[in-house]
């Protein structure tokens, strides 16, 4: 038997197409960009969610000369939020970011790399809700993915442990 997994995301051409509820969120995403540690890859990200409470937590990558102590933007944010307003689940969170490196592109919409999804996918569990993303860069194209637990199909949860 032949099985399919299949999920729609919405794409917009720039931030100008976004709601101004999500084009604000996103513009936060940028402005915690800024805030990154990234002397050694010079690919700056950040993360902005507004929570069930209506308040506002961001995140941003912090590297680290030893690569795996390296926190992504997206994790720094669930534990922010986690520690800052315990029990309130996340209703979306933006990604944005800027490569600082010569001669590339950051007009791509960015996503979560795979431990940051595993991240949104038990964030998205203990609260029984999902939680929207919307992708995107400094200029470009824009992602919005209605659950993060698209991005993880067939993934690994609790479940898998009783």
């Amino acid at each position: 038997m032949t099985k399919k997994i299949q999920f729609s995301y919405e794409e917009y051409q720039s931030i100008e197409d976004l709601s101004k509820t999500d084009a604000a969120l996103l513009l936060k995403a940028q402005e915690a960009a800024k805030t990154a540690y990234a002397p050694y890859s010079n690919f700056f990200v950040g993360a902005a969610a507004i929570l069930k409470n209506g308040k506002i937590v961001t995140g941003s990558n912090q590297e680290n000369a030893s690569y795996p102590v390296t926190i992504c933007a997206e994790r720094s944010l669930l534990a922010a939020a986690a520690a800052l307003y315990n029990n309130v689940s996340i209703l979306t969170m933006a990604i944005s970011y800027h490569n600082q490196n010569p001669n590339t592109d950051s007009s791509r919409p960015i996503s979560p790399c795979g431990m940051c999804r595993q991240s949104l996918l038990e964030y998205e569990t203990k609260y029984k809700q999902p939680i929207k993303l919307i992708l995107g860069s400094y200029h470009g194209k824009v992602l919005i993915v209605e659950a993060s637990n698209h991005l993880l199909p067939l993934s690994f949860t609790g479940d898998n442990l009783k």
